[in-house]
C-alpha cells in the first residue's frame, strides 16, 4: 500500500505559487512581445531607439527586483518600491505605444502577488488605466468624450480584473483544501500502514505465544500421563517383584510376579493410550463411580489394603476431561497411600452435588506435613500433577495431613454435564 503522489503531480500549484513564478518571468516576455510587435510597424529611427532604451530600462527593472532577488516579493516595502517604477516606466512605454498595454497587463499578477486590501485594488486600478488607454488607441489629443471612453474602459478593465482574481482565488481555496484532503488521507494511509505491520507484528507474536503455550501444555500432559501410567505402574511392578523375593517359594512368589506381570500389561496399554490422547480403559468401559471402584480394588488387591469406595447423591456423566481429572487423582493418591502412608484403610467417597463433585480420598497412615512437601521423585511431583490436573478443569485440590494423623485429600470440580451425542 503507497501513499498519493505529491500535491504537485497532481495539479493542485496554489494561486500564490503560479503568479509568483509568472511575475518573474512573464513581465520581461510580455515586453518582449511588445518590442517585436513595435518592430513591425513604421517609426524614426530616433523614436525607435528611445523606446528600446526606455524597454530596456523597463527590463533591468523587473530583471532586478523581481527575477534576481525572487526573496523580495515577500518585503512589502520593497516591492511598493518596485510597482511605482513599474507603473512609471509601463506609463512612459504606453505613451510611446500602445503595444506596450502587453507588457503593462502584468501590473495585475503584480498587484495581486505582492499586495492585500486597498494597495491591492488601488495597483490594479492603475493597470486598468494603462491598459485602458491602450485598447482605445494610446495616449492622444482628446476632448471629454475620449476621456469617457478611456474611463469606461478602465472601470470594464478593473471589474475584469478583479472577477477573474476572484475566481482564482476561489479555485486557489478549493485547491488547498484538495491539497490539505489529500494530506490527510496520506496520514491516515500511513497510519493505517503502521497499524497493519503492528497488528501483523502482534498476530506473529501472538502464533509464537500459542505455539509455546501449546508445547508446555503437552509437555505437562504428557508428564502427568506419564506419571499417572508408566511410573505408577513401574513403582507398583518393582513393589511386587521384591514381595516375591520376600515371599516363601513357589506359591507366594508365583501370585507376585503375576501380578507384576499384569501391572506390566496394564501400564503399557495405559502408556499407549495415553500417548494417543485416548481416555484410560476403565472410563471407556465404565462410568466413573464404577471405575473408581475397579481402580480400587485393583490397588487393595496388591497391597493388601482394605479399600472402601462410597457415591453419594446422583451419579450422572460428566464432561469427559471433569472424569479423566477425578481418576487419575484417585490413582496418584492411592499410589502415595501405598508408597508413603503405611495405611490399614483407605475411603474414597465419590460425592455427586448440583454445581461441584468432589471426591475425598482418607487414609489412617502415618501421615506427613505437606508445608515441607517439593516437587521431587519422592511424591512432590505426583500433588504438583494433580493439581495442575484439576486446575486445567478450573478444580482444587485441598490437603488435610499431620505426622501420625492420617492424611485427607478432597478433590473439588465443577460439574459440567457430558457433551451430548449425536447418531
Amino acid at each position: 500500500m503507497t501513499g498519493p503522489a505529491p500535491a504537485s503531480g497532481l495539479g493542485l500549484e496554489t494561486l500564490d505559487q503560479r503568479m509568483a513564478t509568472a511575475s518573474r518571468y512573464l513581465p520581461l516576455g510580455l515586453l518582449a512581445v511588445s518590442l517585436v510587435l513595435l518592430g513591425l510597424m513604421p517609426a524614426s529611427a530616433a523614436s525607435a531607439g528611445i523606446t528600446a532604451g526606455v524597454a530596456g530600462l523597463a527590463a533591468a527593472w523587473t530583471l532586478w527586483w523581481v527575477t534576481l532577488h525572487p526573496a523580495w516579493p515577500a518585503r512589502r516595502a520593497l516591492m511598493g518600491i518596485y510597482f511605482a517604477g513599474f507603473v512609471a516606466l509601463g506609463a512612459v512605454l504606453v505613451i510611446r505605444s500602445p503595444w506596450f498595454g502587453i507588457y503593462a497587463f502584468t501590473g495585475v499578477l503584480h498587484a495581486y502577488q505582492y499586495f492585500r486590501g486597498w494597495r491591492r485594488y488601488a495597483g490594479i486600478a492603475a493597470t486598468s488605466v494603462l491598459t485602458a488607454i491602450c485598447q482605445t488607441g494610446g495616449v492622444r489629443p482628446a476632448g471629454l468624450a475620449e476621456a469617457g471612453v478611456v474611463a469606461a474602459a478602465s472601470v470594464f478593465d478593473f471589474a475584469l480584473y478583479v472577477g477573474f482574481g476572484l475566481i482564482g482565488q476561489r479555485t486557489d481555496e478549493q485547491n488547498k483544501r484538495r491539497r490539505q484532503i489529500i494530506d490527510e488521507l496520506a496520514e491516515a494511509n500511513r497510519r493505517l500502514e503502521q497499524a497493519l505491520r503492528e497488528k501483523a507484528g502482534l498476530q506473529a507474536q501472538l502464533v509464537r505465544h500459542a505455539r509455546e503455550a501449546g508445547v508446555s501444555a503437552e509437555r505437562q500432559r504428557m508428564a502427568r500421563e506419564i506419571h499417572d501410567t508408566l511410573a505408577q505402574g513401574l513403582a507398583g511392578i518393582i513393589t511386587q517383584i521384591q514381595a516375591a523375593q520376600r515371599a516363601p517359594r513357589p506359591a507366594g512368589w508365583q501370585r507376585h510376579l503375576d501380578t507384576a506381570a499384569d501391572l506390566a500389561r496394564q501400564s503399557l496399554a495405559e502408556a499407549r493410550r495415553s500417548v494417543s490422547a485416548m481416555r484410560p480403559q476403565w472410563l471407556e468401559d465404565a462410568r466413573l463411580p464404577d471405575a473408581l471402584a475397579e481402580v480400587a480394588g485393583q490397588w487393595s488387591a496388591r497391597h493388601d489394603v482394605k479399600t472402601e469406595v462410597t457415591t453419594t447423591g446422583a451419579a450422572r456423566p460428566l464432561h469427559p476431561e471433569i472424569e479423566l481429572a477425578l481418576l487419575r487423582t484417585a490413582q496418584e493418591a492411592l499410589a502415595n497411600v501405598g508408597k508413603h502412608a503405611a495405611a490399614s484403610r483407605v475411603a474414597l467417597t465419590l460425592s455427586y452435588m448440583e454445581d461441584v463433585v468432589t471426591l475425598d480420598v482418607r487414609d489412617d497412615g502415618r501421615g506427613f506435613a505437606p508445608a515441607r512437601v517439593t516437587p521431587n521423585g519422592d511424591g512432590g511431583f505426583g500433588l504438583t500433577g494433580m493439581r495442575q490436573r484439576l486446575g486445567n478443569v478450573a478444580g482444587t485440590l485441598e490437603i488435610e495431613s499431620e505426622p501420625g494423623g492420617g492424611t485427607a485429600i478432597s478433590a473439588s470440580v465443577p460439574a459440567i454435564g457430558a457433551l451430548p451425542t449425536h447418531d
